[in-house]
């Protein structure tokens, strides 16, 4: 059974990367529509139904008009979140850090002041995470802007501008709240308010040749010596983690009572490399977001949802409102948690809508909370795969059929090689068709399939036959994690692979002998995850090697060399003429370049055979500068026709995409 159809359509994809944009720019121009939460909502099931939208990569909005535009010394870049206790143990645990500090998250607008040799020389929004307003002016008249420092200092130093509540209340309360009111003042072009403000610091990089900080400490410390109010920072020794949970329930009940807004807590190890927080997603850093909304319910009924192999339990609770919607099912993610929490028929239970796509259980409710249910009755697990009646096999983590020839395993893996491959010609009727005649069991027997047989089955014809035949065969070398993908372990997709793949198990060999601990000291990857890719792993060996054997499919070698189109990026729109949108990512990844689905800053080309159309990638594209170029011109620049002419030995990179 499908969870919320509505949720797995790509109408529902664009709906959120819509409301999201829209609701961004609204944030960073100050005027914020929904709340935090609900924001967190949104994005939190757009991540979990497209990872790789572009939209979870944009940090902020585009700039404001009417100010000077400049760009930014520290990138903001943004950070990963969770939002219970035991996600931060398994972050934590992971991150394995001497010592760790604490901070406030605060709730205002994000600004970096620029000094050189010491002097406040420009104070700049968010604006895009790259280049932002340049509000000099209005923030030399917030509290806490320090404009000369004790110090020949060059480079930036980051804070929260924020409006304290007293003040909200005094003065502003017509606005919606606090950040709102921060984020309008700080913009307005005769800045008014500004006075009212304050900038309180976390963050500071050096760009010049004296070097104050070498670590998350000095740099807090220095800060302080500066004459910056700073964020309330806490430290805590590696083993304190229980400590910090407490800690950050301890805020949370008196949050109410600080004078201005906090949305959750920051932590950070204490001693880290401070470049390394200054990656596109720092792993020695993480938010600790206060908890979401908690509904309370009674579970009434457990249905169990058939994905491939594996059977999900979802509990059927009493209707409950959260988050603005009506919930009446909740997930339970897996069997070893339904047992963990000792759920029965007629259990209370809390419910929030956190990282799922639906509603998730996440404990058994406090006592009180609603009556006791007169009865409560065990849950019945199923016993046998109600597809080819196997035994169902319970490693304590998931219920699954451990049967590797069982029909639903075999259709739910074909459909999924056919999806991640993109392999247009052939649909989920031809599949299924090919499926139940028993022509087509494992992957690599699409492989030896020919134009005369697939002739035969219905609405095909030789014509249709010989072109998807043609196609299914032209080879094709597939990134190590998009092959893996494509074999349909429970839960594990190609940004998870990307992951493992950069991690050093870059070839089929290094994966084959990698174990379980291994795997799960890699960061993101959990006991479960990297369970399931060995476990996958070693059940589909042989069909991955004779998928393998046909010929056809190949693994593109990974490689540190500065390939042709390292750092070099593509987004194609409209129809090709000589090649499949798949086929030209194919080659732009295995030339070292990267292949974006929408148009963004910093893309390097749009690839179109329409550059004068009106189409929203167009548009874009124009609005950033984005060069346009053709098919044609996008196959030259792959074999570098136009280079080698110019040039009689390998160019540069530099002087191959001038």
């Amino acid at each position: 059974m499908e969870l919320n159809d509505e949720f797995f359509s790509e109408e529902r994809i664009a709906e959120l990367e819509a409301l999201i944009q829209e609701y961004q720019a609204s944030y960073y121009n100050g005027e914020a529509e929904i709340s935090d939460a609900e924001f967190d909502l949104l994005w939190d099931e757009l991540k979990s139904l497209a990872p790789n939208s572009p939209i979870l990569t944009k940090i902020g909005a585009d700039s404001v008009d009417g100010f000077p535009k400049a760009a930014h010394v520290i990138p903001m870049s943004s950070q990963e979140k969770v939002a219970d206790a035991d996600e931060f143990r398994i972050w934590a645990n992971k991150t394995s850090a001497s010592a760790y500090l604490v901070q406030f998250k605060l709730d205002g607008a994000s600004l970096e002041l620029q000094y050189e040799n010491g002097r406040l020389v420009r104070a700049v929004t968010r604006g895009d995470g790259v280049i932002g307003d340049d509000i000099t002016s209005n923030a030399r008249r917030m509290s806490g802007v320090v404009t000369d420092l004790r110090v020949p200092f060059f480079g930036g130093v980051r804070g929260e501008v924020i409006l304290p509540r007293e003040m909200w209340k005094s003065k502003y309360s017509d606005k919606a709240n606090c950040r709102n009111a921060a984020n309008g003042f700080m913009r307005r072009k005769d800045g008014a308010g500004c006075e009212d403000l304050v900038l309180i610091c976390y963050d500071a990089s050096v760009t010049g040749n004296i070097s104050f900080f070498t670590n998350e400490s000095d740099k807090i410390n220095w800060l302080k010596e500066q004459g910056f109010f700073i964020a309330e920072t806490q430290e805590f020794t590696g083993t304190d983690i229980e400590k910090i949970i407490a800690y950050r329930a301890e805020i949370a009940e008196k949050r109410q009572d600080l004078p201005f807004d906090i949305d959750g807590l920051v932590i950070k190890d204490k001693v880290t490399d401070i470049d390394d927080l200054r990656r596109a997603r720092p792993e020695r850093q993480i938010a600790f977001k206060f908890a979401l909304e908690t509904a309370y319910s009674v579970v009434r009924s457990i249905e169990w949802s058939e994905s491939g192999a594996t059977y999900t339990p979802i509990a059927i609770i009493d209707a409950v409102r959260l988050a603005g919607t009506t919930v009446r099912r909740a997930s339970l993610a897996n069997s070893g948690i339904l047992r963990s929490l000792g759920l029965k028929i007629g259990s209370v239970v809390s419910v929030v809508k956190r990282g799922e796509i639906i509603p998730k259980i996440e404990s058994l409710a406090p006592p009180g909370v609603l009556p006791m249910e007169q009865k409560e009755w065990e849950i019945v697990f199923p016993s046998t795969c109600s597809v080819c009646g196997s035994p169902l096999a319970d490693d304590g983590i998931r219920l699954f059929c451990p049967n590797s020839d069982c029909p639903k395993l075999l259709l739910h893996r074909l459909q999924k090689w056919v999806k991640v491959l993109d392999i247009r010609e052939i649909g989920d009727k031809l599949i299924r068709q090919l499926f139940d005649s028993s022509r087509v069991r494992r992957i690599h027997d699409l492989y030896s399939l020919t134009t005369d047989e697939l002739a035969e089955f219905e609405r095909m014809g030789e014509v249709s036959a010989a072109k998807v035949i043609r196609n299914l065969r032209a080879p094709r070398k597939l990134p190590l994690a998009v092959f893996i993908a494509g074999f349909d372990f429970d839960g594990v997709g190609e940004t998870i692979m990307e992951k493992v793949v950069d991690a050093g198990f870059d070839t089929l060999e290094k994966l084959r002998a990698a174990s379980i601990e291994v795997l799960t000291a890699i960061y993101g990857l959990g006991e479960i995850t990297a369970k399931t890719i060995v476990n996958g792993l070693q059940e589909s060996s042989a069909e991955m090697d004779a998928t393998l054997a046909s010929g056809v499919i190949s693994i593109a070698p990974r490689t540190e060399e500065n390939l042709p189109l390292t750092g070099i990026s593509f987004c194609f729109t409209g129809e090709l003429v000589s090649l499949k949108r798949a086929a030209a990512r194919e080659k732009v990844q295995a030339l070292g370049g990267s292949a974006k689905s929408s148009v963004v800053k910093g893309l390097s080309y749009l690839v179109t055979n329409t550059p004068n159309s009106e189409s929203s990638k167009n548009k874009k594209a124009r609005e950033l500068g984005v060069p346009v170029i053709g098919e044609q011109e996008f196959l030259d620049l792959l074999e570098g026709k136009a280079q080698n002419e110019k040039n009689s030995g390998q160019p540069s990179q530099g002087e191959l995409w001038k």
